[in-house]
């Protein structure tokens, strides 16, 4: 059944009938109290990004909301994008979850001086940017009224300037990549002479018509998200997807188109620089699935000839078994070590876990110019998950997935010899946390290709650094011929400082740290000698830090807020966690009202499920549902949810789960004397949203909900939620006790139902809370249900935040705080 959205006329009146029992329906947006809204709006930290040279590290604050005004732009959905068609912009990020945001501020720092240079940003939303492969340059989209350009800024002077003439075509992503070095661009560009958009006249030109001739196979209840649902979408699609390629060389500013226009979905350029990855989509086109899923023909571009050679012709995927791969060729990439050399891999078991096989994937390699036999270079137990390259050609990382067992696995190859086999360096559960070695290092070559950074017989890894007294990010050194690791550096346990990347001089590098009390500031740090007597798990190699930047507290009143790690334990044994925030003046013994935040997560076995993640020394940012801590509240955050069990099967006790794991949380946090046992609040988002329904209908622990963008239905997403993998038709009975909508009856607890009115993530689509709302309501219960106009999955309107925060606080301060 097609669910068309309702004009906002209509959807207020769906909303605002029978709430005159919780009052009247609000005419204008609400303001929480200015304590709460002055501390809504401070900006966030700005987010580090070392140039690739380690001369210099951008600093890039974005846009803390932007206003309903912009929010509320008109755009199109088509086949899982949504797109503005005024100047061609996204209205969304890739998964959907909310415009992109605009950046506020540019600024540069010289590592060797600190001196900071502010970057005069053009009028208008400007991206992301990206540094070229020797740091002298970074390049940015900047989306004006009625189109999207091309800016280029000077590192050393922080001068920026447009491409003109340059109209990007953002749609599909990859729309700005440097190319072959640090001078040229490539680029997407909306195509010359295209004309006028498809019109229909506002008329519709025919049905939505779709049929299915029998053939079996499965569809993943994520695939589906803003699909096509007529042929004037398939115009629109065709029209606003097609882009150009063009070279643009940023010091002449010349644009050289390069082949013919096509609706190019991803685009990569190779480490030559001479020949670019297409994938091309084409028609026919679905109106089941998303674009990803499209037909699409996958060739190498020379664009210096503009000869174009076909790799594969891949057909629509609109069959592929849930948690499965398509067949064919897929997740193809440039190995970074040759100058034009592909790598991809093919399914060898229908791209379907539950089929039995020796090896699931075939890895192949295919060389310029690419009208030869590609050579398999590798077979793979479970899933390949892709390569990485370190500038030694015999020496790449092999990674591979079992998603039924929760399980990695890490192999050192040497993909020019497969028939030697490689060495196992990891072998793992992928929920491991206290044990998780980290993630490799890279750097960039100037040619711009991406490598394993390698030093003499060492690699380098980054990780969090999990802990039972929380996150102690780390640095470690493998030696490729022992595999032993020696930690440069870890660390301390009074604050959070995150590894940032190299700087060009040896032995030195830089961090990101920050505390309770400091706002995150980048660090300079340079490694000295080896420590005589380190401690387990602790740096062997002592280091000095020199503070690079001085970035201000923007919320001092927060800093009166107390956190603190606690552990604690399920009824089964298993280990649990929380972090309790206490709120502003809080003494010693006193119990006050408690707001509990979770979201469920999935483990195949306990002992991972107890693992502590996060950290207490983080520098406290306030969330819109934190910000209760403003208003007298604990809050018992992110409190371990795990379902665990055997992920064919894990969500047949997920109720008992959910239940144990809120009973748990609530009696640790009373036990401590913090928290008053009658007045405790539970809310949560999407997933959580479902947890918090289900905690107010089964469990007496909470005297009232909000619950966010949730799915209460689950039998509307038939073909699997979460990592529940078998359809309705094969676990009824899980689908239907995992939903809340069927236990309306028995929700008489207050629950506030919140959700974006443009909910683009299939599992959480709108209706879903009015549903839930209209059952309750309908069975006597006290709900309250909000719809934000225009608002995705995540609410991004900065009247939005501010209605959100203000009902949160009303709600809990009538059916908690306030309590009878």
């Amino acid at each position: 059944m097609l669910i068309h959205r309702t004009s906002l006329a209509a959807a207020i009146a769906v909303a605002t009938a029978g709430l005159l029992a919780a009052g009247p329906a609000l005419a204008d947006y609400a303001k929480p109290p200015e304590q709460l809204l002055k501390v809504l709006k401070a900006p966030p930290p700005p987010m580090p990004n070392i140039d690739p040279s380690g001369q210099r590290l951008l600093l890039t604050t974005a846009q803390t909301y932007p206003s309903i005004a912009r929010v509320a732009q008109p755009y199109l959905k088509l086949a899982g994008v949504r797109l503005e068609p005024k100047n061609r912009s996204r209205h969304d990020t890739p998964g959907g979850y909310g415009i992109p945001a605009c950046v506020a501020d540019f600024s540069v720092v010289e590592i060797a001086s600190g001196k900071t240079t502010k970057v005069d940003l053009p009028q208008g939303c400007a991206g992301a940017a990206q540094w070229s492969a020797d740091g002298s340059h970074f390049a940015f989209q900047n989306a004006v009224d009625t189109s999207v350009q091309l800016w280029v800024g000077d590192a050393a002077t922080g001068q920026v300037k447009q491409v003109p003439g340059v109209q990007l075509n953002p749609i599909f992503g990859s729309t700005v990549q440097w190319l072959g070095g640090s001078q040229n661009l490539l680029v997407k560009l909306v195509p010359a002479n295209q004309g006028a958009a498809p019109s229909n006249g506002g008329v519709p030109t025919g049905p939505d018509a779709q049929e299915s001739l029998g053939s079996s196979g499965e569809s993943s209840t994520y695939e589906a998200r803003d699909t096509l649902t007529s042929v004037h979408d398939e115009k629109l699609f065709a029209y606003y997807g097609a882009s150009q390629l063009a070279v643009v060389d940023t010091a002449s500013g010349k644009v050289r188109p390069v082949g013919t226009a096509a609706i190019f979905n991803d685009v990569s350029a190779a480490p030559d620089g001479v020949h670019v990855l297409t994938e091309s989509i084409k028609a026919p086109f679905s109106h089941a699935v998303t674009y990803q899923r499209f037909a699409n023909d996958v060739a190498v571009l020379d664009i210096t000839s503009g000869k174009t050679t076909a790799i594969a012709s891949l057909p629509l995927a609109d069959r592929v078994p849930v948690h499965g791969v398509p067949e064919g060729p897929r997740g193809f990439d440039w190995r970074s070590t040759d100058p034009a050399t592909l790598v991809y891999a093919e399914a060898l078991d229908k791209g379907d876990w539950k089929v039995s096989v020796p090896q699931r994937d075939r890895v192949l390699m295919l060389k310029a110019p690419f009208n030869g036999k590609p050579v398999e270079i590798a077979r793979t137990t479970q899933r390949f998950e892709g390569l990485a390259w370190s500038a030694d050609p015999a020496v790449s990382f092999m990674f591979e997935n079992d998603e039924n067992r929760h399980w990695v696995q890490t192999r050192i190859v040497d993909v020019d010899q497969p028939k030697k086999e490689g060495r196992l360096l990891w072998d793992m559960s992928s929920d491991e946390l206290y044990g998780d070695p980290g993630n490799l290092v890279f750097k960039r070559l100037p040619n711009g290709a991406a490598v394993v950074r390698q030093e003499g017989n060492f690699v380098f890894l980054r990780g969090q650094g999990a802990s039972p007294q929380g996150d102690r990010p780390f640095l470690d050194r493998l030696d490729l011929g022992s595999l032993k690791t020696e930690r440069l550096f870890r660390s301390d346990a009074d604050a959070y400082e995150q590894f940032l990347g190299f700087s060009n001089t040896p032995g030195r590098y830089l961090t990101w740290h920050q505390s309770v009390m400091d706002p995150p500031n980048a660090f300079v740090r340079q490694q000295g000698e080896p420590v005589a007597a380190a401690k387990q798990g602790e740096a062997q190699f002592a280091s000095t830090a020199t503070a690079l930047t001085k970035l201000a507290d923007p919320t001092p009143e927060v800093r009166q807020i107390k956190k603190q790690l606690v552990t604690y334990k399920r009824a089964d044994g298993v280990d649990l966690s929380f972090t309790l925030y206490t709120p502003p003046g809080y003494k010693e013994g006193q119990r006050v009202p408690a707001i509990l935040y979770a979201y469920p997560a999935d483990f195949a076995n306990a002992a991972q499920a107890g693992q502590v993640s996060g950290s207490q020394q983080t520098f406290t940012r306030l969330q819109p549902y934190r910000l209760m801590l403003l208003a007298g509240y604990a809050i018992i955050d992110n409190a371990s949810f795990p379902i665990v069990g055997d992920p064919k099967t894990a969500y047949d006790t997920y109720l008992e789960q959910l239940e144990a794991d809120a009973k748990a949380a609530v009696d640790k946090a009373v036990d401590m004397g913090v928290v008053d046992r009658n007045r405790i609040g539970v809310t949560g988002h999407s997933h959580g949203g479902l947890m918090t329904a289900n905690l107010i209908a089964h469990t007496n622990l909470f005297k009232a909900g909000v619950a966010t963008s949730g799915s209460y239905n689950k039998t509307f997403t038939p073909f699997g939620f979460q990592n529940e993998r078998r359809s309705v038709w094969q676990a009824q009975d899980v689908y239907l006790k995992a939903s809340p909508f069927f236990y309306a009856d028995k929700i008489k607890l207050p629950l506030l139902l919140v959700h974006g009115e443009d909910d683009a993530n299939p599992g959480t689509e709108p209706f879903q809370s009015r549903k839930l709302y209209q059952a309750i309501r309908g069975n006597g219960g006290t709900t309250r249900l909000v719809m934000l106009p225009n608002e995705p999955h995540w609410y991004t309107a900065l009247e939005s935040n501010e209605q959100l925060v203000s009902e949160m606080l009303n709600w809990f301060d009538t059916y908690v705080k306030n309590a009878k």
